[in-house]
């Protein structure tokens, strides 16, 4: 297992978008555990294959207090959503940025496990949020895209900024 570098914003590839996963093969696996090591690690709860360069459609997520129900979804589908939720995220792209974003309060997404097992997960509250977060990064989309044009100019100006400052 490796710990992998994650794209910042608004590094232009977090807005590429995914590309379907045609076999699930060793290299697959070995990614996913890659992800969980990195999403572990940062810390953070959730995270895609795009948010390290790799544009696959491979989300994990663990939203569990002791991070021990890791989560794959591998070419993740919406099947159906309701609801709305307005709830505060953050990402490990936009690092120290967090902000209300509006998305369904129940989702249901059809997937693949790391095994190739199609399964259907119906997800509300905190996992429903991180699925619809992880699925826009698929999309090429970062949450805060989600807010106004201003604030998303403030956000691109300040982590320039910040870059800036570490260099």
């Amino acid at each position: 297992m490796a710990i992998l570098p994650i794209l910042q914003y608004p590094d232009e590839r977090l807005h590429k978008v995914a590309k379907k996963v045609e076999s699930i093969t060793a290299a697959t696996r070995k990614l996913v555990s890659d992800m969980a090591e990195t999403m572990y690690a940062a810390p953070g709860i959730g995270m895609a294959a795009t948010q390290i360069d790799v544009h696959q459609r491979i989300i994990v997520i663990d939203v569990s207090e002791a991070h021990d129900a890791l989560l794959v979804l591998i070419n993740p589908e919406l099947i159906a959503s309701s609801g709305e939720s307005k709830c505060e995220e953050g990402c490990l792209s936009v690092p120290g940025i967090y902000d209300k974003v509006e998305r369904a309060e129940r989702v249901t997404v059809s997937a693949l496990n790391a095994k190739g097992e199609k399964f259907t997960l119906e997800a509300e509250g905190l996992l429903a949020v991180c699925v619809q977060h992880e699925m826009d990064h698929l999309q090429g989309k970062v949450f805060v895209e989600h807010l106004s044009h201003l604030k998303q100019v403030r956000i691109r100006n300040k982590l320039k900024k910040r870059l800036r400052e570490t260099m």
